[in-house]
């Protein structure tokens, strides 16, 4: 039998992949702080990976696969010293937040990363994950997969970006609805089931490879157009330019009072990055309208109406819809 450990397994991410780890017959066992149930049918270690001995136990065993996707540089440095010398092989998930810039449209994974956080320097992401690919090449060598992903999306996401907008149409049923202006902007998402199973395949077969992990690129407004489909959206659509939101202090792409998924239009290389190795590797992509039916279907179950990580309460809306309409 192949023995799996993930370092994690039981957040949203993590948690699909030790489940589809052990949906393929494998043992999986989950490393993790223990706040959360790992997946049934497979074993939970508790462990705090800021503390000394954290990975004694894991690194006693013999390990088939790791799957590691942390952002804190000193854990997965940690992690793959300990884990080097008893582990076949290591799947890290990076994030496409590595690169240095988004600048260049079709762009692949040759581009320019981010330096690599020191120790002792202000935590930035980006470079945070730069440093723990670094330390995943340097422990593992040809013995690694590093996956990049974008914007991962799907029932469960706890960011509340994606499930925003179909959950938001469902719920305005007849009424308006307030979207940015679409001209320039893209969107690239990844279902993640599509990944869940692209990272077991990474480790299943033991892949050496560097690959982003995203969807096809499509322009924002068939993105929103597609879940309004979707939604079975009756209501208007109330347009609003990036001057006129940003004066209104509505945020640019996640967190309170924002309208998930749009960006500044001065990065034309965002949402269009090259997933060519991934589709090479096997990676499958679905249909973005499978993933905003499952995704409305868990956000009517948690009710449209809760209080969001992401987006505009609805009462917001209706406030800047109608300030929006006195002002053409």
């Amino acid at each position: 039998m192949t023995n799996v450990l993930i370092l994690g397994g039981t957040g949203w991410l993590s948690g699909r992949v030790a489940r589809a780890w052990a949906d393929a017959g494998a043992r999986v066992t989950c490393l993790a702080r223990g706040g959360r149930p790992a997946p049934d049918g497979t074993e939970l270690i508790a462990a705090d990976r800021a503390a000394p001995g954290a990975y004694d136990a894991v690194a006693e065993r013999e390990w088939d696969a790791v799957v590691e996707i942390s952002s804190t540089p000193e854990h997965v440095a940690a992690a793959v010293a300990a884990l080097a010398p008893v582990a076949r092989h290591l799947t890290y998930v990076s994030s496409l937040s590595v690169y240095a810039a988004n600048d260049v449209v079709g762009a692949d994974e040759g581009a320019e990363v981010s330096a690599p956080l020191r120790p002792g320097e202000e935590y930035d992401y980006s470079r945070a994950k730069a440093a723990a690919e670094a330390s995943v090449r340097d422990a593992f060598g040809d013995r690694a997969a590093i996956v990049r992903p974008g914007l991962i999306v799907g029932p469960g996401d706890p960011t509340d970006r994606f499930g925003y907008w179909v959950a938001r149409f469902a719920l305005a049923g007849e009424e308006p609805v307030l979207t940015p202006t679409f001209e320039g902007r893209m969107a690239q998402v990844i279902d993640v089931d599509d990944l869940a199973a692209f990272l077991v395949g990474c480790g299943a077969e033991k892949r050496a490879i560097v690959s982003n992990a995203v969807g096809d690129p499509m322009p924002l407004r068939a993105l929103i157009d597609a879940a309004r489909e979707v939604a079975g959206h009756g209501g208007d659509v109330v347009e609003a330019d990036d001057e006129w939101l940003v004066a209104h202090d509505v945020q640019y792409w996640m967190g309170p009072r924002s309208l998930p998924l749009w960006l500044p239009s001065d990065m034309p290389g965002f949402a269009t990055r090259s997933h060519a190795a991934y589709s090479a590797a096997g990676g499958s992509l679905r249909d973005v309208r499978d993933t905003l039916r499952r995704t409305l279907a868990d956000e009517r179950a948690r009710g449209l109406a809760r209080e969001r990580s992401s987006g505009l309460r609805r009462a917001e809306e209706e406030e800047l819809i109608a300030v929006r309409r006195g002002r053409d």
